[in-house]
């Protein structure tokens, strides 16, 4: 029995992956008095009184809602909500088991813009925080920013950012171990959709100067006329010589391939072309753009995925269960580039260098001390730059 029917039988069984359990005991009618109707007025009255109380006497400190429209689900595509719904929950229950957040899954019956944004806003006053997750671009990074701006919780878009934090973190420990320099470096992206573009952002704010980002047609550039805004946000900081040409092109002499885009384009000789002892992280899901044992006979020296059967895996939930953690527990009204930056940092740091490998540069996510390092790193971002509730 393959990992697909095994899962099928699964959640088959248990009606899908969560429940909700009471924190409080309501077995007596002084239990029931208390948890509800007459007790339950007071913290009301309280809350009302003053709105900040509500983080005392309810759970909201605590709730961050899975949201999504189904239009870019894992690589499935546009499922729609419905199909959609196994994934949230799986992603809620990592939140309870890695960050203990209690997260619970929203599937909006829409692809509109304004109404996701309008429901997100709708259901903030009982949210701690906001995942956004599986939406297409680049509506979704409209939708993100817009609440951002006009919500007083964190706001994140794991397909985002939760992937660019761990590039970067294994980019951070990738060049500590071969002693490289970050604002040497040649990095070419393949894929310059939400993932793309903040893995490009989170790259030139680490340090690189020189890089490249590719999508179907080929490398951004000024002579494009089909770039929509996000692209055409990329290209300013981005292709600085302005070259045009196809993903081949733009690995040649390229020190670091990432790859978020689509299975099987690169090839042996594109990994040659690079420079010596390149760094593939190759992220496409299921099927890499290259496969590890191919780019490890074209010479790359460090090779990551997004698959759990090999070294390196460059998984997200290294970074959403402790980035959460640490936003709520500082009181935080948004999560800013600082704070995403800290936590690559953090992940990497998890590893002492005497722990790095070739295999080795990013720690598992059944590693404990992940958690506690990115919420601690987190909370002293937010913290620093002035974005915490009093």
């Amino acid at each position: 029995m393959d990992i697909y029917q095994k899962s099928l039988e699964m959640h088959e069984k248990n009606k899908g992956k969560l429940a909700v359990i009471s924190k409080v005991k309501v077995t007596t009618s002084d239990e029931l008095s208390m948890a509800y109707s007459p007790g339950v007025a007071e913290p009301c009255r309280a809350i009302e009184k003053n709105p900040e109380a509500i983080y005392r006497y309810t759970n909201k400190g605590n709730f961050v809602a899975v949201i999504t429209d189904g239009s870019a689900v894992l690589g499935l595509g546009n499922i729609g909500p419905e199909a959609a719904l196994p994934v949230m929950e799986g992603k809620a229950i990592l939140f309870k088991n890695f960050g203990d957040v209690d997260a619970f899954p929203i599937c909006l019956d829409t692809q509109d813009t304004e109404e996701i944004i309008r429901t997100c806003k709708l259901l903030a006053p009982g949210l701690g925080g906001i995942n956004l997750e599986d939406i297409s671009a680049p509506r979704c990074v409209e939708i993100e920013r817009r609440l951002i701006e006009e919500l007083d919780i964190p706001v994140f878009h794991d397909d985002q950012h939760g992937t660019a934090i761990i590039t970067i973190a294994a980019l951070i420990n990738a060049c500590k171990l071969t002693k490289r320099d970050s604002k040497s470096l040649k990095v070419v992206i393949s894929g310059a959709g939400a993932a793309g573009s903040s893995i490009a952002k989170m790259i030139m704010q680490y340090g690189v100067a020189d890089i490249l980002c590719v999508d179907r047609i080929g490398i951004i550039s000024s002579k494009r006329t089909d770039l929509d805004f996000v692209k055409k946000e990329i290209l300013s900081f981005t292709n600085k010589e302005d070259i045009e040409g196809d993903l081949a092109l733009a690995l040649e002499d390229a020190d670091v391939f990432v790859g978020v885009s689509a299975a099987g384009i690169v090839t042996k000789e594109m990994v040659a072309s690079m420079k010596d002892n390149p760094f593939i992280f190759a992220m496409a899901n299921p099927t890499p753009e290259i496969m590890p044992e191919l780019a490890i006979e074209a010479g790359a020296r460090i090779i990551g995925t997004g698959r759990s059967d090999y070294p390196n895996q460059i998984n997200n939930v290294l970074a959403f269960p402790g980035i959460f953690r640490g936003a709520l527990d500082a009181g935080a009204k948004k999560i800013n580039d600082e704070m995403k930056l800290a936590a690559a940092y953090a992940i990497a740091e998890v590893l002492d260098e005497t722990e790095l490998t070739n295999t080795y540069i990013v720690p598992s996510p059944f590693d404990t001390r992940v958690v506690e390092a990115v919420a601690k790193a987190v909370m002293k971002a937010a913290k620093d730059s002035g974005i915490t509730r009093g």
